[in-house]
C-alpha cells in the first residue's frame, strides 16, 4: 500500500473518530452554512429578516427585507504535529501501528484541545450573557441553570435545539437532587453534554510546539487592542519580563503599550443554541516511507488541521449562556 493510499484510507476514519468522539462536533455546519473557501478563508450562511408591518387595503404587503449572505471570515488557527514510528520498531505490517498512532493522537491530543478552544472562543464572545459564580451544591446548580433558562426563555431562545455543555462533576451535581427537580431543569434542553472540566475554560493558551505542546488555561498578558480605556479594567505596563499595573491609565490604550491578563476561568457550563454559533475543521494528513525520511529512518505521519473554534453570529447572541466561576 502507498502512501497516498494509506492517507485516503485513513483520513475518513480520524474524520469519524473525530465526529464521534469530540464534545462539540455537535456545533459543526453542514453544506447549508458553511462553504470551504480559499487562503484561509470559510464563508458561513448568515440570515437576517425584518418584522412585520401593517397590511394596508390599498397598497397590500408591508416591504420588509430579507437577507441571505455568506459571510467570509477567516478560520481561527492552524495546528499541526510530525509523529513517527522507528523502522526497527515497526516490524509488522504498517496499517496496523499507523492505525494505533493516528486514532489515539486524535482522541487524546487533537480533540481535548478542540473542544477546550472553541467552548474558549464562544464563551469569551462580547455580548453573550455570562455570571460569574460559584457552585457548590446541587441546589446551587439548579438555581444557576434556572438563571441560564430563564435568561433565554425570556429573551425567546427556541428550546428546540439548546445544548448544554457541563463538566460531569456539575451533572452529578444535579443527578443527585430529587428527580422532580433535575427532570425540570434538564428538560430544558435538547441535548445535555458532559465536558471534563479541563477542556472548560473561559480562555486557553495553544502552546507553539516550541517548548512546550497542546493547551493550557490561559493567564497571558497581551498587548491591549483598546483604542479607549475602559472603565473598571485593568491594564499593564511591561519592564523587562515584570508588568506593573496602571494606576490611572488614560489616552488610547493600543498605542500606549498597555497589556491586559487574560485568564482563563472554569466554566461551570455553558448553553448554546445551536443556529446561534457554528465550528469547523479541516484535517489533512501525509504519510512517509523511511527510506522518504529526510530526517531520520522512520516511518512518518504529518497531521494538520485548520480550525474555525467558533463563530456566534451577532444578531444571535441571546442564543449563548456562560456560567464560570471566578474564584481562586
Amino acid at each position: 500500500m502507498n502512501n497516498i493510499e494509506l492517507s485516503t484510507i485513513y483520513l475518513p476514519k480520524l474524520d469519524q473518530i473525530y465526529k464521534n468522539e469530540a464534545k462539540t462536533s455537535i456545533l459543526d455546519g453542514d453544506e447549508t452554512t458553511v462553504q470551504k473557501g480559499l487562503n484561509g478563508e470559510i464563508k458561513i450562511a448568515k440570515l437576517d429578516m425584518d418584522g412585520l408591518g401593517d397590511f394596508d387595503r390599498n397598497s397590500g404587503y408591508t416591504q420588509g427585507s430579507t437577507s441571505f449572505v455568506w459571510e467570509t471570515i477567516k478560520y481561527d488557527k492552524e495546528r499541526s504535529q510530525d509523529l513517527r514510528i522507528d523502522r526497527l520498531d515497526n516490524q509488522e505490517a504498517l496499517g496496523l501501528p499507523f492505525a494505533k498512532l493516528s486514532s489515539e493522537f486524535i482522541r487524546t491530543k487533537v480533540i481535548p484541545e478542540t473542544d477546550a478552544a472553541r467552548i474558549a472562543k464562544i464563551a469569551s464572545v462580547e455580548g453573550i450573557s455570562t455570571k460569574a459564580e460559584t457552585i457548590t451544591t446541587g441546589d446551587g446548580m439548579y438555581n444557576a441553570l434556572r438563571a441560564g433558562t430563564n435568561k433565554q426563555d425570556e429573551d425567546e431562545v427556541s428550546t428546540e435545539n439548546r445544548i448544554l455543555f457541563i463538566t460531569p462533576t456539575g451533572k452529578a451535581l444535579i443527578d443527585d437532587l430529587e428527580t422532580y427537580k433535575s427532570k425540570s431543569v434538564m428538560g430544558r434542553f435538547s441535548k445535555v453534554i458532559e465536558v471534563p472540566q479541563s477542556r472548560m475554560y473561559t480562555a486557553v493558551t495553544l502552546n507553539d510546539g516550541k517548548s512546550n505542546y497542546g493547551f493550557k488555561p490561559a493567564n497571558d498578558y497581551v498587548a491591549s487592542k483598546d483604542t479607549s480605556v475602559v472603565a473598571g479594567k485593568t491594564y499593564y505596563t511591561k519592564s523587562g519580563d515584570t508588568y506593573s499595573a496602571v494606576q490611572s491609565p488614560t489616552g488610547n490604550p493600543s498605542t500606549s503599550s498597555y497589556y491586559e491578563l487574560i485568564k482563563g476561568y472554569p466554566i461551570n457550563f455553558l448553553i448554546v443554541e445551536k443556529s446561534a454559533a457554528v465550528t469547523a475543521m479541516d484535517q489533512f494528513i501525509k504519510y512517509f516511507t523511511p527510506d522518504e525520511d529526510q530526517n531520520g529512518d522512520s516511518n512518518v505521519f504529518k497531521y494538520r488541521n485548520n480550525n474555525l473554534y467558533g463563530h456566534v453570529y451577532e444578531n444571535k447572541l441571546a442564543g449563548v449562556y456562560c456560567s464560570y466561576n471566578t474564584a481562586e
